[in-house]
């Protein structure tokens, strides 16, 4: 029997932040997959296991979950002033596709240690202990990202003692800065708007209608109050992942989100665009017991934020997402300024299913647009495995 052997590509299996994904240099995948197109999105998903009619990418490098079902392409920067250029895909765990819309703001935490372990910054840039400032494009969106890594003789520090709600284990601190992160000319609300009436079928919520603030910083996110929807604020996974209504709720308000974004011309286009806009409900604070058993004060946070991804709540928070609420939260009159109380702030401590976050942003309006100089976060990243995928020679 004719048999087809495997390729070998050399990777990085690699956690950022709380999510893990699968890092290549652009070199170093097969010719054809260098450039965007059908031959780069069959090979990534075959590497992370997809389409998966199970839902468990067994036959794969990917875990299941949107945090965990995710593909980064490196090489060095062509933009001037960057060290690297950074593409990230999700990769859709049922489905085939991958989709380019946004980026992971998680694996930004990796980005810059594997530049540096891979060779993709100037080694004359390196000190023998200290921090590296290392410059990326994020060529999904089109912006810059600022990590700084820190270095002992030489090398990236990976351990530490920075603790990180929703990983287990500590780490070596990174600081990632996301620098002008709404999307487009500013555009941080494509409506104009800090908090919209969206339209909704009457059976998603009474009447039709939800108070939402759409906004592109980080990535597209579409933010509406728990209590609308008869939420607290403090569910945790399952009491949304194990309610299959619940779930078709959030995805139709999603796509109506899209919609009134101008993301998608038409409601049926949601379904293939997956990874943006995210769809998130906030609450002032109250006190819970996170997934771990620890417990969070409400006298500790400035409010309650949980946020679905990929169509299911997530464990902690999404990266861009946790921009996407500094960003907000900077901004006085939106449900996250006012979930958190209302006024002027540039920082926020929010509770999220696996603990709490602090996440900081500077606002301005300038002729009457809103504009965030950027958003702070610190996150950790460490390598978990190296060496080769492999993958059937013909599944590209």
């Amino acid at each position: 029997m004719a048999h087809v052997p495997q390729i070998r590509i050399p990777a990085t299996y690699m956690r950022g932040g709380t999510s893990k994904g699968v890092f290549f240099r652009l070199d170093d995948l097969p010719e054809a997959a260098r450039k965007p197109g059908e031959a780069r999105d069959r090979l990534l998903m075959r590497v992370i296991g997809s389409p998966d009619p199970y839902q468990k990418q067994i036959d794969g490098m990917g875990g299941a979950t949107s945090s965990t079902s995710k593909t980064v392409i490196l090489s060095k920067s062509t933009q001037p002033g960057h060290d690297v250029d950074y593409l990230f895909g999700q990769v859709s765990i049922d489905q085939a596709f991958v989709d380019w819309s946004g980026n992971c703001g998680n694996l930004s935490a990796a980005v810059g240690p594997f530049a540096i372990a891979s060779g993709l910054v100037d080694p004359a840039r390196i000190p023998d202990n200290g921090v590296v400032e290392v410059r990326i494009w994020q060529a999904n969106i089109g912006k810059t990202i600022v990590g700084q890594v820190p270095i002992t003789d030489g090398q990236v520090q990976e351990t530490g003692d920075f603790e990180l709600d929703g990983v287990t284990f500590p780490a070596a601190e990174v600081s990632v800065a996301f620098k002008d992160p709404a999307d487009g000319e500013g555009a941080i609300f494509p409506t104009g708007n800090r908090v919209d009436d969206l339209e909704v079928p009457a059976e998603v919520v009474e009447g039709g209608t939800l108070k939402a603030t759409l906004i592109n910083a980080g990535i597209p996110t579409i933010f509406v109050n728990a209590a609308e929807l008869g939420y607290t604020g403090t569910e945790l996974q399952e009491a949304i992942n194990g309610d299959p209504a619940a779930l078709a709720r959030f995805e139709t308000i999603r796509a109506h989100g899209a919609l009134k974004m101008g993301l998608i011309q038409s409601l049926d286009e949601a379904a293939s665009r997956q990874h943006t806009p995210k769809v998130a409900f906030v609450a002032p604070p109250s006190s819970y017991s996170a997934s771990s058993g620890k417990e969070v004060k409400a006298d500790e946070i400035d409010l309650l934020v949980r946020a679905l991804s990929m169509g299911k709540l997530h464990h902690a928070m999404m990266g861009t997402a946790a921009v996407a609420i500094a960003s907000a939260a900077a901004i006085e009159g939106t449900l996250v300024n006012l979930a958190a109380g209302g006024g002027k702030r540039n920082a926020v401590i929010f509770g999220h299913p696996s603990g709490s976050l602090r996440v900081g942003a500077e606002a301005s309006l300038v002729d009457d647009r809103w504009v965030i100089d950027q958003a702070v976060m610190s996150r950790s990243a460490r390598v978990l495995m190296e060496g080769y995928v492999r993958i059937p020679g013909d599944s590209f």
